[in-house]
């Protein structure tokens, strides 16, 4: 299994586990639910960025 297919699976997990346990896309989100999704988003785009980045070696 390729690394970026793990880091993608991993992502979307994540984003369901947020979706169904911490109720981020309810119609009442906290600043915190917000920021975590957001902070979830750019770690997933450094993930992704520096494994391209390792492959192109």
């Amino acid at each position: 299994m390729n690394k970026t297919t793990i880091v993608t699976i991993t992502y979307v997990l994540g984003m369901i586990i947020g979706a169904f346990f911490l109720d981020v896309w309810s119609a009442e989100t906290s600043f915190i639910k917000t920021i975590s999704v957001f902070v979830w988003t750019i770690i997933f785009l450094i993930a992704l960025f520096y494994l391209d980045k390792n492959e192109k070696k």
